[in-house]
């Protein structure tokens, strides 16, 4: 799609979420909502939805998660789901009765793995979906990991490969964090934390036509968690990053449409 195209898309998204009519009471409904990859804060695309999900009553937290800028997989992703956890007992002192976990990109990994373990949530938005260790090539450095986990290297701390949107960038960390990110078969292998959700929840997959993963279509994840009558894959005309404000009013739609 043309540049100036979906800008005026995403201008005229926000413009109907954020009007003074759109505007609603209070709602009981908390929200997760956590960044991408490399990300802020702020981080554009979620704070821009943010807005948009207040503006309707929503309560709504957006943390700052443990792949964004500022921490650089200072911990593992166990504890980022602990965080997560963290974050939604925040909500529920704030008075939210229901719970949903969202983010776009690596914050939408994260959602799908927070809800494989188990958390007490009543749904699932993934927004542009991101990292996929099942399939991008990391072979090396995590064979690399293994090895200094396996000469009792865990905590040493080391140059590992990372790549955001076909961008690819060194990272230091430690074996055990690097691995607990990028094993092709741990918590950041969405098809594998898609099967394990333990429960049917709601669950929403939004992905842009212009998005690397729109490619891999509904099979890839979608296919692949707990059927319920509200599950839906939305796609828009939108890219990695437009997408979470593209379908800003669409994502609210599907919210309210859940009748908590």
């Amino acid at each position: 799609m043309h540049t100036l195209c979906r800008c005026l898309i995403v201008v005229a998204s926000l413009v109907l979420v954020l009007s003074p009519a759109a505007k609603a009471e209070e709602s009981d409904v908390g929200i997760v909502l956590m960044h991408g990859k490399w990300a802020g804060p702020p981080a554009p695309p979620i704070q821009s939805l943010a807005a948009s999900l207040r503006a309707k009553g929503f309560k709504v937290v957006t943390p700052v998660m443990p792949w964004g800028k500022k921490r650089m997989y200072d911990v593992d992703y166990p504890t980022a789901l602990s965080e997560i956890e963290s974050a939604v007992e925040d909500l529920r002192k704030k008075g939210a009765k229901h719970i949903i976990v969202a983010g776009q990109s690596f914050g939408a990994n994260a959602s799908i793995a927070y809800a494989a373990s188990g958390g007490e949530i009543d749904g699932v938005m993934a927004l542009a979906p991101g990292h996929m260790p099942d399939v991008q090539k990391f072979g090396a450095s995590v064979e690399k990991a293994r090895q200094m986990i396996a000469e009792g290297k865990a905590e040493e701390t080391a140059s590992f490969a990372d790549n955001n949107q076909g961008k690819d960038m060194p990272i230091s960390t430690s074996a055990k964090i690097y691995l607990s990110y990028f094993d092709p078969n741990g918590l950041g292998a969405m098809p594998k934390s898609a099967s394990a959700i333990p429960k049917p929840v709601p669950f929403l997959w939004v992905v842009g036509t212009d998005d690397q993963i729109y490619r891999r279509g509904e099979d890839y994840v979608f296919n692949k968690v707990p059927k319920h009558p509200k599950n839906r894959y939305l796609v828009v005309n939108g890219d990695h990053s437009t997408t979470p404000v593209v379908a800003a009013s669409q994502i609210i739609e599907w919210i309210m449409s859940l009748h908590y």
